[in-house]
């Protein structure tokens, strides 16, 4: 539907302003988005004012649809792949009569691709128009864990107020438990965890609503529903995960944390689990710590160019630490279990601390804190020194003690690793400083920060190229204009057609296709930014304490580049969207 069109029945009945519809308007056209997903975006309207107003539109009435009535038979009428690919979803069928539901009818060639299915069945067609979020929960019904959970649940012959109670013993994620009453529930619980591992999840979330059970995979960074079950089920499944992680099933009042490993499509998979009491029940949270995904080499982390000779170079010398620093779910770890896969080597003796140990690495003498006892990374540290270490890996620097520790082996020959929280890699000077380091022991002691972010990858089946809009290209040209201008001329000259014939930037964007599910990303990769000590910057420390702002110009002076040049580099690259990485950076 045209977005002009879309904006003014918007304005028309009364949704929203005409200043407003034309600062949506240009913001779509600046994104090459529909008007209504940058709506939704900024949750200026919900998507049932949205879908009347393009029924009233369009002539084609709304409808309110439940998921869970469509059969089995039904959905076989149109293949997956052409319901994700036309957004539309099969209703119902009567006296050859099929009830399609679309969210926008008007697109031509989803009418073509439903009049050859309703032309080679001989069958009549009816369209509704519907939401997205309805038919994304549609869609979901195409996916064998939906009927698994579906026919678990209807073994069961769960009743109103009913509370059911599982106190089953500990058994095998696949062991199938024939005329037990517990057997729909461990095939609940084994076929989510499954689901997650298939689809690539980091994350489950087991939680207790109102008058639901609700399940949610995090994929790629986004929080998606992916099943509901009845609220009953609630203390039924979340006893069977923390009998497989050995937790109390008696004990609700406070938090609990455990872990399980199982070994899933061949894979060896870890579960890290936690549990946090709630007034309707217990939520459940499941790290899934997958190292087929979550172990990579430097060379997939997302690191190019300048800032990956940086890093090579910084982690090959004979002592110093690395910090990586960012905010919680950056990929911090991830980073550092790359570069400790580089250093493994057998003539090393690698010792790491590790809050938990997320992912077990051969080779590597791992080691889980465990605060409640007084082993902390402090602790840990004060003995890794005596094993005779090459080098030594932090899990995290949490306070001055774990602080003056890591600095002290890294000025005493070893190669320290470890992490901080700042929101860029000039904040971890003054950072370390506000900790009680003393500031003349920085420059020998830190040979390379490195920040980073995580923005989601496009996906290679269905990007397109597209001319940046003047705003997009004036801000291109102002950050790139920051940088040596050897490094912007070498990377220009590395991508034949960077630009276009009026001098505007080619970036990429994807509308989504099969291969991801309509998404238009798959995976996510991290932007760097990589600052390393000179003598320059030794000078600074020494003489002003660390100051914020001249470490910055001295940084900007030796050509760092940031977190968000970074994101156009690889914007450009074809790899990002520019307006994530717009939304995930700020201007340096």
């Amino acid at each position: 539907m045209d977005n002009r069109v879309l904006a003014s029945a918007l304005v028309k009945n009364g949704l929203f302003s005409e200043e407003l519809s034309r600062q949506l308007l240009t913001e779509a056209e600046d994104s090459r988005e529909p008007l209504e997903q940058v709506v939704y975006l900024r949750h200026i309207l919900n998507e049932e004012d949205v879908a009347k107003t393009k029924s009233s539109v369009l002539g084609v009435p709304y409808k309110k649809i439940d998921p869970t009535s469509i059969s089995a038979d039904v959905l076989k009428i149109i293949p997956e792949e052409t319901a994700n690919s036309y957004k539309l979803i099969p209703l119902s069928l009567s006296n050859q009569m099929l009830v399609v539901g679309m969210i926008n009818p008007d697109d031509t060639k989803a009418q073509e691709a439903l009049r050859f299915i309703a032309k080679q069945n001989g069958y009549n067609l009816g369209v509704y128009l519907i939401t997205p979020t309805d038919l994304e929960m549609a869609l979901r019904r195409y996916s064998p864990y939906q009927t698994v959970i579906q026919e678990a649940v209807a073994l069961l012959n769960i009743k109103p107020g009913s509370n059911l109670n599982v106190t089953q013993r500990a058994i095998n994620l696949e062991e199938q438990v024939v005329g037990s009453k517990e057997a729909p529930i461990i095939r609940i619980v084994s076929s989510t965890l499954k689901e997650a591992v298939e689809k690539g999840a980091s994350d489950i979330h087991i939680e207790p609503q109102k008058d639901r059970l609700r399940i949610r995979f995090r994929l790629d960074g986004d929080l998606q529903e992916a099943a509901n079950l009845p609220l009953e089920l609630s203390q039924p499944v979340i006893s069977r995960l923390k009998i497989m992680a050995e937790l109390k099933i008696d004990e609700n009042r406070i938090p609990q944390d455990g872990r399980f490993r199982t070994v899933i499509f061949g894979r060896d998979i870890d579960y890290r689990v936690s549990t946090f009491p709630t007034p309707i029940g217990e939520k459940m949270a499941i790290r899934v710590l997958d190292p087929t995904l979550g172990l990579k080499s430097v060379d997939n982390l997302g690191l190019v160019g300048h800032n990956a000779d940086l890093v090579k170079e910084g982690i090959n010398k004979p002592f110093g630490m690395v910090l990586i620093t960012g905010p919680t779910g950056s990929g911090k770890t991830t980073t550092l279990y790359a570069l400790l896969q580089t250093l493994n080597k057998e003539d090393v003796n690698i010792l790491s601390m590790e809050d938990p140990v997320e992912y077990f690495v051969d080779g590597i003498n791992q080691s889980q804190i465990r605060p409640e006892i007084g082993y902390t990374f402090a602790a840990g540290l004060r003995q890794a020194v005596r094993q005779d270490p090459d080098i030594i890996m932090v899990g995290e620097i949490r306070d001055r003690e774990t602080a003056d520790l890591a600095v002290q082996a890294a000025l005493t020959g070893h190669v320290v690793l470890s992490t901080l929280h700042t929101n860029d890699a000039v904040g971890v000077i003054p950072r370390l400083i506000d900790m009680g380091i003393e500031p003349f022991l920085l420059p020998s002691s830190l040979n390379l920060m490195v920040a980073q972010r995580l923005v989601r990858r496009l996906c290679e089946q269905c990007k397109q190229p597209y001319d940046a809009a003047e705003n997009i290209n004036a801000l291109i040209s102002k950050e790139l204009g920051k940088l040596p201008k050897e490094e912007v001329s070498k990377f220009e000259q590395s991508i034949p057609g960077l630009r276009v014939e009026d001098g505007r930037f080619k970036f990429y964007h994807a509308n989504g296709c099969p291969a991801c599910k309509g998404k238009g990303t798959m995976g996510r990769v991290a932007l760097f930014e990589v600052l390393k000590i000179t003598r320059e910057l030794e000078e600074i420390i020494n003489a002003a304490a660390g100051d914020e702002a001249k470490v910055r110009n001295e940084a900007r002076r030796q050509g760092m580049i940031s977190l968000r040049q970074d994101g156009i580099f690889k914007a450009l690259l074809g790899m990002v969207s520019i307006e994530e990485v717009v939304k995930e950076t700020v201007e340096t």
